[in-house]
């Protein structure tokens, strides 16, 4: 399938509208995210590495905010225990259509694939030796992220593990504002004019809500996972692995 290149904000927009996972920026998912996060092959690539470690025979993985399925795909051409499954979550209707499209493509069919239409705070987790939030938590209202990770590591089996990545802000404002800017130089070097770096700014402020790296490891230590820290950096975008 040909990748569409990201344009929704090439114009000037009378008025715009807060960020969604609507049809349109479904249809250019991969070519945004890999032109707007640093690091974002690496990331992939490792959550695959991670899943052939951590997942167990006989339990579950799951892409928490699976979008497109991409961190899906990655676990399910690295998970080689028996009877594992992947439950892939998302409350985007579009997302997980075209997700459901693309998993069809795949030839791989030893690891189980569930897809479902919900939000993250209202499905249950069990029997989990792996959860993947990728770029997930920030779109969650700030007052029910520590449930929903106390949910994941309720649900967790000892030892397991979750990934999270995030779009992370600094308490230093000098630095806060060095990252923004070399954020901005990246999106500019991967083809974004100002204008549409303006408008999307404007669009995703109310909706994508940043947090600290002591944040999240706080919150993470609270909701009960016993090893909590940074495996990869770059600019202001952060993945964490936490480990029951």
């Amino acid at each position: 399938m040909t990748e569409k290149r990201d344009n929704l904000y090439a114009n000037p927009l009378a008025q715009v509208d807060k960020f969604s996972f609507d049809q349109h920026v479904v249809d250019v998912f991969p070519d945004m995210i890999k032109r707007s996060v640093p690091g974002y092959p690496t990331i992939l690539n490792m959550i695959g590495t991670l899943a052939e470690r951590y997942a167990r025979a006989n339990s579950k993985c799951y892409d928490l905010g699976c979008s497109l399925g991409a961190a899906t795909l990655a676990m399910r051409h690295r998970i080689h225990s028996s009877h594992c499954e992947i439950v892939a979550v998302d409350n985007s209707p579009a997302m997980i259509a075209r997700a459901r499209h693309i998993m069809a493509a795949d030839a791989l069919e030893d690891v189980p694939v569930e897809f479902v239409e919900a939000r993250l705070q209202d499905i249950a987790i069990d029997n989990a030796s792996m959860a993947v939030l990728n770029f997930t938590l920030q779109f969650i209202p700030v007052d029910e992220r520590e449930a929903l990770l106390g949910k994941i590591a309720a649900g967790l089996n000892p030892g397991g593990v979750l990934i999270l990545s995030e779009k992370v802000c600094f308490d230093d404002p000098p630095h806060q504002a060095l990252m923004t800017e070399l954020h901005h130089n990246f999106k500019r070097a991967n083809g974004y004019s100002d204008l549409e770096i303006a408008q999307k700014r404007g669009a995703i402020e109310d909706v994508l809500i940043p947090e600290s790296l002591d944040t999240h490891r706080t919150r993470l230590k609270n909701a009960g996972f016993s090893s909590v820290d940074v495996w990869f950096q770059c600019l202001n975008f952060a993945s964490i692995i936490a480990i029951k």
